[in-house]
């Protein structure tokens, strides 16, 4: 190379995320297997060379979503002389790869959650104008095994996928055709994906998979192999040096095994938050869904886990006006949020996704009634969540600081509990965990005052 040759910039890349945070962990890996390619993260589709948008199928706005984001980069491609490229990943991918393609000639790869690992030979096969631009084989193990093993962290804290896919069969849910079988990753590989963000400053991990306590990970004989569950996945990530908190998302009632349990009393590293999806609190919808247990079941196991784990807060999901759901199913739904108390949760209106069982159900609930109900069901849990970040004014909690505070001299953070919490301190604490005296609180965030702060084990 002479003097005068200099090195390529970098080609921009964006990417957009919809949904879970198995997307968010999807998107952060895409980055990964681009940045060989000479890819970096730009602010905004306008500067890029690679626009990816990183899709969800669980509810029909977000798929129009996308539809008329794709519009918008379609002009933005036009303009930019066809230098953009346009790729769709994700669970609208996967499920509605040849339909994007149709509606919108505009888009260029087409790739389903188990196939980005082959974004660089699709882009390859774009720019030649060779080979099919839709890649949605089931290729879970195939995924996991060509993704690096370390990565790149992006602050204190981050996401580690477990576990994907689905066996469970809910009728109004798109996940199993989009995400595939249950399949569980090696605790080697997850070990060492830990061990890596560890050594980069990220103090808490939360360990993702469509049903994340369905793991039963390969692992070595010791320590009790030859296949680990997830509480004992837990247990030994938290020997990890570095490592402070432990956090899993998204779980299911009927894998919540009596290990599980125990791992929240005896591994002070797992924080004291739980998401448990419930959906419904009628025994007669629950059947419905087919989610495999009854309101009472889900009662038993939030018994057990407040033993062993006193004053652990809990969050779930709800979706209401599920078909033939009655007045009487929705109040039994109602009721069963009183008798629990969850410090947040989730809800939504039942959305018919095609291709589902329950979208061909009889008794579909007039768009009125879901709203009603939607509206009532999110007063109360909005009552719940107010209470429960009420409560923990006047008492000091660990804080892990995340960032700057939108005020000077402020910085922000999240509480053992999964609250936001602002107080005024150092941009220094970043990457800290900081004793925090809460003094207010609202809906969304507790206000606090800075104590002490201590450094990441070694």
């Amino acid at each position: 190379m002479n003097s005068t040759d200099t090195a390529k910039p970098p080609k921009g890349l964006f990417i957009k995320t919809y949904g879970c945070q198995m997307n968010v962990y999807d998107s952060e890996r895409m980055r990964d297997v681009l940045r060989p390619l000479g890819y970096a993260p730009v602010d905004g589709p306008e500067q890029a060379d690679l626009v990816v948008l990183n899709t969800c199928h669980i509810r029909e706005k977000a798929t129009e979503k996308v539809y008329s984001e794709l519009g918008q980069l379609k002009r933005m491609k036009e303009a930019s002389g066809g230098r953009m490229t346009i790729a769709v990943a994700g669970c609208v991918a996967q499920a509605e790869g040849e339909e994007l393609i149709r509606r919108q000639p505009a888009v260029d790869l087409v790739l389903g959650p188990q196939a980005y690992h082959k974004l660089p030979e699709m882009i390859a096969r774009a720019s030649r104008a060779v080979g099919d631009r839709l890649e949605t084989e089931f290729d879970t193990l195939e995924k996991f095994d060509a993704l690096p093993k370390a990565r790149a962290a992006d602050g204190p804290t981050a996401f580690l996928s477990v576990q994907e896919g689905c066996d469970k069969f809910c009728t109004f849910c798109v996940v199993p055709y989009t995400r595939g079988a249950e399949l569980s990753r090696s605790v080697e590989d997850i070990v060492v994906e830990a061990r890596s963000l560890a050594s980069q400053g990220v103090r808490e991990i939360s360990l993702l998979g469509q049903n994340v306590n369905a793991f039963h990970g390969a692992a070595p004989a010791i320590e009790g192999g030859p296949d680990w569950d997830l509480g004992q996945l837990c247990r030994h990530i938290a020997k990890i040096g570095g490592i402070d908190r432990i956090r899993y998302t998204t779980s299911h009632p009927r894998d919540m095994d009596d290990d599980l349990i125990a791992a929240h009393g005896d591994t002070p590293e797992m924080m004291p938050f739980l998401h448990l999806p419930v959906q419904s609190g009628s025994d007669r919808i629950l059947k419905a869904m087919n989610r495999g247990h009854t309101a009472a079941e889900f009662h038993d196991i939030i018994a057990k886990v407040r033993t062993a784990r006193p004053g652990i807060a809990l969050a779930s999901d709800f979706i209401v006006g599920f078909p033939g759901e009655t007045d009487a199913d929705f109040e039994a739904t109602m009721d069963l949020v009183r008798q629990t108390g969850f410090a947040t949760a989730y809800s939504f209106k039942y959305s018919r996704r095609p291709g589902t069982p329950a979208a061909e159900m009889f008794g579909q609930v007039p768009e009125d009634v879901k709203n009603a109900r939607l509206q009532a069901l999110q007063a109360l849990l909005r009552d719940q969540q107010t209470a429960f970040n009420a409560s923990q004014v006047g008492q000091t909690l660990d804080v892990l600081v995340t960032g700057k505070g939108r005020q000077p001299g402020q910085v922000h953070g999240r509480s053992p509990y999964q609250q936001a919490v602002h107080f005024n301190g150092p941009t220094e604490l970043i990457g800290q965990i900081a004793s925090v005296h809460v003094v207010d609180s609202s809906l969304n965030s507790l206000t606090g005052e800075f104590i002490s702060a201590r450094e990441a084990a070694a």
